[in-house]
């Protein structure tokens, strides 16, 4: 079981002179959801290497029992530390694929041209797709085989436009992932903000956010054994 980890090389929270990237319980969770599992992960980014970890998930507040588990594994960080290139990724290696969120991909993953078509051949070769609290952003302009947006039609979630309040980002980000999902022709859901959240669609599953993180690993785990 195969399964390809995509995270942001993004670093820069619009024009605040703040920093951002990945969300870390989002790719510590699933991580270890995948290891445990028996799962052969490989983690890639649009640079490679070393991908940026938004600074407010490493505080003390935001650390769960995954996120202290990364910090004493040297292996999962070394990974971490040499991610691959997206460029040179086939989705043909893989089983299945899950992206973290985090607000770095509303700016670099939802427009890579390399991500886009590592998602549409994952699904037109009948492989899960996984992405999880801002990271459903980066469907924002995936097609299905005959043109139309991936999520028309489609049962979805995502980081809430009050989630996005609550954190004071509106007006930051490039775009509101519930506002995409919809106006793309998802038929969006959500819970309680902070509530954990999962829908899946076939071969599209999607979280609502950072608390979602694992209940989304293990949906995409359970597609796959469908598969077998």
């Amino acid at each position: 079981m195969k399964i390809l980890m995509v995270l942001t090389s993004h670093s820069k929270l619009g024009a605040t002179g703040r920093q951002t990237g990945f969300w870390l319980e989002e790719f510590a969770t699933p991580y270890y959801v995948f290891k445990d599992a028996g799962a052969d992960i490989t983690i890639a980014s649009p640079l490679g290497g070393q991908p940026p970890i938004d600074p407010s998930s490493d505080e003390p507040a935001a650390q769960t029992d995954s996120t202290r588990r990364f910090k004493a594994d040297t292996e999962a960080q070394a990974a971490l530390a040499h991610t691959a290139k997206l460029s040179g990724i086939a989705a043909s290696d893989f089983d299945a694929v899950f992206y973290p969120g985090g607000h770095g991909p509303l700016w670099d993953l939802a427009e890579n041209a390399f991500s886009i078509g590592i998602i549409q051949s994952a699904l037109a070769g009948g492989k899960p797709v996984a992405a999880v609290c801002h990271a459903p952003g980066v469907l924002r302009h995936v097609k299905t085989h005959d043109g139309g947006a991936v999520v028309q039609g489609k049962n979805v979630t995502g980081f809430t436009n009050t989630e996005e309040e609550a954190v004071g980002l509106t007006k930051v980000v490039p775009f509101l992932v519930e506002d995409m999902l919809k106006a793309s022709g998802g038929n969006y859901s959500k819970v309680a903000d902070w509530e954990p959240h999962v829908v899946v669609d076939g071969l599209l599953i999607t979280g609502q956010n950072p608390a979602s993180s694992g209940a989304t690993a293990e949906a995409l785990l359970n597609q796959l054994r469908k598969g077998r």
